[in-house]
Formats: structure tokens, sequence, C-alpha cells
């Protein structure tokens, strides 16, 4: 029988990647912080957190399930369906080659919440940079876009294997520095989420699949489903914010967090169990 107490852990988890996969505030970040404070730490709580993004992913999934079943069907007979299916390959590239180089190193050294926090001010700034900076839009809409600009989102999104980044953070704000709109930026980013992270799930489930057995699936379910519904309503709730506003509000939050968090790791209020 699951101890509850690992399932409200599980609970936890699963809202926090929910409600910040899709923002540009870094959910393994959050995932990280959090469990460092729910003391829910080592190999296991890393795989389990990686896991619950695959959960989150279905979410984009349903969302765009439309769009993504008309790519499909007319794949073979639409130039625009071709062209996204050629973007998102070339999206998703950069990160599954340098995923692969460097796996365990990032595993290892930074999964902890000193430098989760460093990139989490570090993007903050890049943001508010980028919303500052004039902002002249040349890619609409994603079906604007072009192959070489998707792949210059794959190796912005690449930066995000460095916890505290932000995949979609990343993801957003190389393409408002590459000329897309906000909402093309946003959405370019929930759909290059669906290869990456699904491919990054299975690899690390496929890597660390013999530290789990039949009495963890409850964990899996509760996060799981608390990791959907959230991140469902996430996803409708940003596309709706962009179409209003900026990301200078995030920047802040980014910024802000992270600053907290050094803080009480340098004067030793929280202890953030950095040794390995």
């Amino acid at each position: 029988m699951t101890d509850p107490t690992l399932l409200l852990y599980a609970l936890i988890l699963g809202l926090v990647e929910g409600v910040t996969e899709f923002l540009p505030i870094s959910s393994t970040g959050h995932l990280i912080i959090a469990g460092q404070l729910l003391g829910f730490t080592g190999e296991k709580a890393k795989v389990f957190m990686i896991a619950i993004q695959l959960a989150a992913i279905f979410a984009v999934v349903w969302e765009y399930r439309a769009r993504l079943g008309h790519v499909v069907v007319t794949l073979q007979t639409e130039p625009a369906s071709q062209r996204l299916a050629l973007n998102l390959m070339a999206g998703f590239l950069p990160a599954a080659v340098l995923g692969l180089l460097f796996y365990k190193q990032i595993k290892f050294y930074l999964f902890n919440p000193i430098v989760v926090a460093s990139a989490l001010i570090i993007g903050g700034l890049l943001i508010l940079w980028a919303e500052r900076r004039k902002h002249v839009v040349s890619t609409e809409t994603v079906d604007d876009l072009t192959w070489r600009r998707a792949l210059a989102v794959g190796f912005a999104q690449a930066l995000a294997m460095i916890p505290g980044t932000s995949r979609s953070g990343a993801t957003i704000i190389g393409g408002l520095f590459l000329g897309m709109s906000r909402k093309a930026a946003a959405e370019f980013s929930f759909l290059l989420a669906i290869p990456t992270m699904f491919a990054a799930t299975a690899y690390d489930l496929y890597k660390n699949w013999q530290l789990f057995d039949v009495n963890d699936i409850p964990l899996f379910v509760v996060g799981g489903v608390a990791a959907f519904i959230s991140a469902l309503i996430a996803v409708r709730t940003l596309i709706k914010f962009v179409s209003r506003h900026d990301y200078t509000v995030f920047a802040w939050y980014r910024i802000i967090f992270g600053g907290v968090v050094l803080a009480t790791a340098y004067f030793g209020l929280v202890d953030w169990g950095l040794a390995h």
C-alpha cells in the first residue's frame, strides 16, 4: 500500500508541474525546489518529476487535437501540414542531440536549487530585455514560420536543459527575438513540447525503470491526473493572457523567486541539500 504522505506529495508536485510547464518560469526548477522543501528527493524523485511532465504534454495534445489530427491526415497532401511537421522536427533536433550527449552530467551537476535560482534570475533579466527592445513581428502565425527559424528556436529550447531556464520561456523568448508574434511564439512552444517532452520522458524512464515497482503506480496516477488538469487550464489561460499582455510579470516573478531562494541559502534559513 502506498504511503498517503507520498500520495500527497505526488498531488502537490503534479499541480506544480501542470501550472508551471507552459509558463515561462521553469517547471523543472519549481519541481526541484518543491521536492527539496517536501523532502522528496533522490534519483527516484528526479525520475518521477520528469515522468509527470508526460501528463502535462497530453494536455497540449488534447487542446490541439483537432489541429494535430488535421496535420496527420493531410501530411502527404497539404504544404502547410508538411511545413509544420518539418518545423517541429527542426525545432526538436538540437535538444535531442545535446540531451543524449549531456544527459548524465546535467542530472548530476545541475539538478539543485541554487542552479535553478540562478537560472531563474538570469532568464528573468533576459525576458525583461526581450520585452523592452523594439519587437518587429515578421512571423505572425505558426504557419508563417520557416524551418531555419524553427531550428533557431530549437537551439534556444536546448538551453532549457539547465534546470530553472524554462523550456517554454526559452522557446517563447527565442521566438520573440526571431520576430515571432507573442501568440505564435507561445503556440509553437506548446507544439514543440510534444516531441521534445515525449522523447525526454521516454528516455528517462527507459534509463531508470528499475527504480520503480508496481507499488509506485498510484504515485504516477495521482501526479499525472493533477498535472494534466492543471496544465490544460494553464495552456488556455496563457494563450488568452499573451493576446493582451507581455511577459514582464513572469520576468519579475522569476527574479523575485530566484532571489528568495538564493537569500535563504546564503543566510542558512533553508537547507537546500546541495551535497551530492
